[in-house]
């Protein structure tokens, strides 16, 4: 199992914080997979830049897609701008991925897709190795699901990765998401105000 697909089932078996946000889980994912990639070798960091060596044949489709799509010209790309162009949607295509694998149940869960039937993860050798890898708390798997509010209370301190590029990608992932969550905020403020705009006498 990969990175990502561990810190989706994590994400559908350990309570949160507060609700698990499609978006947020999209950057966090794409965070994972970088992890993963430079886990194997794939890529390294120079500085906030990936920099791609070999195009990855994990037989993971979806990390082999990721490995694919690296922008292979200098400068590269930062850490920060892969999370938001790779994470695009990227929750929907990994509950996708293991939906077709036959690795959900008939429950959706809460931040599911409303058109898409409930789900959650049915118990299997994938969801075993998850709660294996997390109960180990692997530093990466745990601090990826704190990102996105999973295990861990809000400003609490969990065990970081003991590798300067993994370290870098988790910083990236959590800015991302407080920005993401900044611009929700502005939003609701917004349409606040736009609707105390049309209730005014």
């Amino acid at each position: 199992m990969s990175t990502p697909r561990d810190l989706l089932i994590v994400t559908l078996d350990v309570p949160a914080a507060r609700p698990v946000e499609q978006g947020d889980l999209s950057l966090a994912l794409a965070g994972a997979e970088l992890a993963d990639l430079l886990a194997g070798g794939h890529v390294v960091l120079d500085g906030e830049r990936i920099v791609p060596g070999a195009r990855p044949a994990t037989g993971d489709p979806l990390l082999d897609e990721a490995g694919a799509a690296l922008v292979r010209l200098a400068p590269y790309e930062t850490v920060e701008e892969w999370l938001w162009r790779r994470g695009r949607g990227l929750a929907e295509a990994y509950v996708s991925g293991l939906d077709a694998e036959g690795l959900f149940t008939g429950r959706r869960h809460r931040w599911m897709p409303r058109r898409a039937a409930r789900r959650e993860p049915a118990d299997s050798p994938a969801r075993r190795a998850a709660a294996d890898r997390w109960a180990a708390r692997e530093p990466v798997l745990v601090s990826l699901a704190a990102a996105v509010g999973v295990g861990a209370e809000p400003g609490e301190e969990v065990d970081q990765p003991d590798d300067d590029a993994l370290v870098t990608v988790v910083a990236a992932v959590n800015d991302a998401v407080t920005e993401l969550e900044a611009v929700r905020q502005r939003r609701r403020i917004e349409d606040a105000a736009f609707d105390n705009i049309w209730r005014a006498p």
